[in-house]
């Protein structure tokens, strides 16, 4: 979008359409998860996704760089509604002694579309294929379809059965479970919150610093890494999807091949082992890069291998947020910590990380780097310290829902 005639986007700018997509994504997951828990999943389905098709499809119209960030908010509005819809569902549909690995390989497939993404752009942004305006509009307009399919798709999913019991409608319930199985409810935001805090406040301290940390790591990098190809590197546009093959495809199996450990080994080893190896191995990135030690080549490889462990790590937040908390407020749950986790650590990253790419000093990228490592390493230190023994143990014997619980109950952990 830099080469656009049209939009001709600074460093700093594309930045920040990427913080704008991720302040949408806050805000997003606090609306959406409170109407999730109200009106149901299956419902919410629908809407976060068609939010995020008109959004994506109106990115593709955009004339400047202030509609465009505005589209990109929307889209992230759309987004934070889905984090918060999918994986509430998915806790109470899976068998106990899968949800781990479930988890971690759904969690895990965004990097799929990713993969297709990036294969995409290196056709699409090709010199001479498409104008310089119109190949970038092309994948926007691609993305906006490819959602309408998926909206054929859901409309085989089923409701929540524990929803649906809650909310006083057991004939329902008792058909889904027939084919599958699980159970929910949804109710007030700011009592129901405060629960959150007031019942379990480690687990929720716990949850907000995985978030934040994985926020900040995924968001400062993911969103720049097309950047500090192109500055550093000499990588022009058309050629960075073919970098972000191999960094999708870690993306991809870091969580489909480590997942199964997360329910055979433990939660909190496992996710303590992959937030600790992903700021070690980002430090050493650091380190290499600041001293011109890596190629555009080296330099995605090693970003492979920090991101195998990454990519589960993050999933593990995701896993951790809603399977500590009871069913009552298991949406608002994911959608509270993924938008406080994504305001602390992930919506200035972008931003940030493209004003220092700008100045165009490997050592200042350094330091942002190092802060990422950083706050990965605190992570493991906190699920160390916080971690909850989860596998293989029921939703309801890790967390008592609200209504077994007399409300001066000191149920905490």
């Amino acid at each position: 979008m830099k080469a656009s005639p049209v939009l001709r986007l600074t460093d700093a700018e594309i930045g920040a359409t990427a913080s704008a997509y991720l302040a949408g994504a806050v805000l997003g997951a606090f609306f959406f998860g409170w109407l999730t828990d109200r009106f149901g999943r299956k419902r919410l389905f629908f809407v976060t996704l068609g939010v995020y098709i008109a959004a994506t499809a109106a990115s593709a119209l955009a004339q400047d760089f202030a509609v465009f960030a505005l589209f990109r908010f929307l889209t992230g509005a759309g987004i934070g509604g889905e984090y918060t819809a999918i994986n509430s569902a998915l806790q109470e549909l899976i068998p106990v002694h899968y949800r781990g690995r479930t988890d971690l390989a759904i969690n895990g497939s965004f990097w799929l579309g990713a993969l297709a993404g990036a294969l995409g752009t290196t056709v699409l942004l090709e010199p001479g294929r498409f104008p310089p305006d119109v190949g970038w509009r092309l994948a926007f307009g691609i993305g906006a379809a490819l959602g309408l399919g998926i909206l054929l798709v859901r409309r085989v999913l089923p409701e929540s059965p524990r929803w649906l019991l809650v909310h006083g409608r057991p004939q329902e319930a008792d058909a889904i479970v027939a084919a599958i199985e699980r159970n929910v409810r949804g109710s007030a935001i700011p009592r129901e919150a405060a629960c959150l805090f007031r019942r379990y406040p480690r687990r929720a301290a716990l949850g907000l610093i995985l978030m934040a940390a994985q926020a900040f790591f995924y968001n400062a990098i993911f969103f720049t890494y097309a950047m500090v190809l192109g500055r550093f590197f000499d990588v022009p546009p058309e050629k960075v999807g073919v970098y972000l093959v191999p960094f999708a495809l870690s993306n991809f199996f870091g969580p489909l091949l480590l997942g199964r450990l997360f329910d055979t080994w433990g939660r909190k080893p496992m996710i303590a082992l992959t937030y600790a190896l992903s700021g070690l191995l980002l430090g050493g990135t650091a380190l290499l890069f600041v001293h011109g030690a890596l190629t555009a080549a080296t330099q995605t490889l090693a970003w492979t291998v920090v991101f195998f462990f990454a990519s589960a790590a993050a999933s593990s937040a995701y896993l951790t947020v809603s399977e500590s908390f009871p069913l009552e407020v298991r949406a608002l749950a994911i959608a509270l910590f993924y938008a406080l986790g994504t305001a602390l650590g992930g919506i200035g990253a972008p931003w940030l990380f493209g004003s220092l790419i700008g100045t165009g000093d490997p050592q200042a990228i350094g330091w942002g780097y190092a802060a990422g490592a950083a706050l990965m390493l605190f992570a493991a230190a906190a699920e160390l310290w916080l971690g909850v023994v989860a596998e293989r143990r029921a939703l309801e014997d890790v967390a008592l829902p609200l209504s077994c619980v007399d409300d001066d109950s000191p149920i905490a952990t």
